[in-house]
C-alpha cells in the first residue's frame, strides 16, 4: 500500500493525463506531429543521431588537389563579377608563369643535352641495333657504311620547304659484313624531281659512308592520313611500317654528310 499522501495525489490526477498517455502509446496522429513541431525532442517520431549514427564514407585517406579546386571555384562562384575577376586574374597569371618557368627548365635541359650529343665525334653504329636503346641516343652523331638500296627507295610527302612543294627521300643502306639494313634520310627534293632519271646526280652507287644523327621514330598527328606502301605512297614517317615494308630495321639515320 502506498502512504495516503501518494495516493491522495494519485487519485486526484486528471482523468486527461491518462488519455494523453494512451494516444502517445498510439501511433501518432497528425495533429500530435503539428503540436510538437515547434520542438524536434517533443516528437515521438524523432530520431537522434544516438540512434542512427552517421556512416563514414573515407577514413585514413587526404582528399585529392580536385576537390580542392572544386572547393576554391565553389567559393569564387559565389562573387559577383567584379569580385571575380580580381580574384580569378592574380590564379591565372600565377599558374601560366609557373608554367612557363617549367617549360623553360625543360627546353633548356633538352638544348644542353642535344648540343652535347651533337658536338662528340661520331660514333660507328653497331652491327645490330636495339630499337629501344634508341632513346638514350637520340641526336647523337653516328656513322654507317654499306650500300644504298635506290630500288627500294622512298618518297614521303608533300613536304613545304621554303614554300616549295617537295618529297622527303628515304633510301635503305645495306651494311657490310652481315649488319642490319638501317633507313637513311637523305634529305628533301623538289616536286619535280621526284623521278630518279631527273636526279641522277644525288643517287650515289657503290661503297658509301653515311654520317648523320640517330634519331627516334616520328609521332602522327591525326589530321596525316595513314601510309599506303603497296602503292608507294607515304604520306608520314612511319619507321616501323617503313623498316618492315623494306626489310630494315626500324633505324632512322637523318644523313648531314655523305663520303665515298
Amino acid at each position: 500500500m502506498f502512504p495516503t499522501i501518494f495516493r491522495r495525489r494519485i487519485i486526484t490526477l486528471p482523468n486527461t493525463f491518462y488519455r494523453a498517455r494512451l494516444n502517445l502509446r498510439c501511433s501518432p496522429s497528425s495533429s500530435v506531429r503539428r503540436r510538437f513541431a515547434h520542438n524536434s525532442a517533443d516528437d515521438p517520431m524523432f530520431a537522434s543521431i544516438v540512434d542512427n549514427p552517421p556512416q563514414l564514407v573515407k577514413t585514413g585517406q587526404k582528399h585529392g588537389p580536385g576537390l580542392i579546386v572544386l572547393c576554391n571555384l565553389s567559393s569564387i562562384c559565389l562573387l559577383d563579377k567584379a569580385n571575380r575577376l580580381e580574384v580569378l586574374i592574380p590564379i591565372t597569371a600565377f599558374a601560366l608563369g609557373t608554367w612557363q618557368v617549367f617549360r623553360l627548365q625543360w627546353k633548356t635541359e633538352l638544348i644542353t643535352k642535344f648540343e652535347d650529343r651533337i658536338l662528340k665525334p661520331p660514333l660507328p653504329l653497331p652491327p645490330h641495333v636495339d630499337p629501344s636503346a634508341i632513346n638514350d641516343f637520340d641526336y647523337r652523331r653516328v656513322f654507317a657504311t654499306g650500300f644504298f638500296r635506290h630500288d627500294q627507295e622512298m618518297l614521303i610527302g608533300p613536304r613545304i620547304h621554303d614554300g616549295n612543294d617537295g618529297y622527303l627521300v628515304v633510301t635503305p643502306l645495306e651494311r657490310e659484313g652481315g649488319a642490319s639494313k638501317i633507313l637513311v634520310n637523305r634529305g628533301w627534293i623538289p616536286k619535280k624531281l621526284m623521278r630518279q632519271m631527273d636526279r641522277k646526280v644525288g643517287l650515289t652507287f657503290g661503297r658509301a659512308t653515311v654520317e648523320g644523327l640517330l634519331r627516334e621514330p616520328w609521332k602522327k598527328n591525326l589530321f596525316t592520313p595513314n601510309n599506303r606502301p603497296e602503292l608507294g605512297e607515304f604520306y608520314f614517317p612511319d619507321v616501323i611500317q617503313m623498316a618492315k615494308f623494306s626489310g630494315s630495321d626500324p633505324v632512322w639515320v637523318e644523313e648531314t654528310m655523305g663520303m665515298l
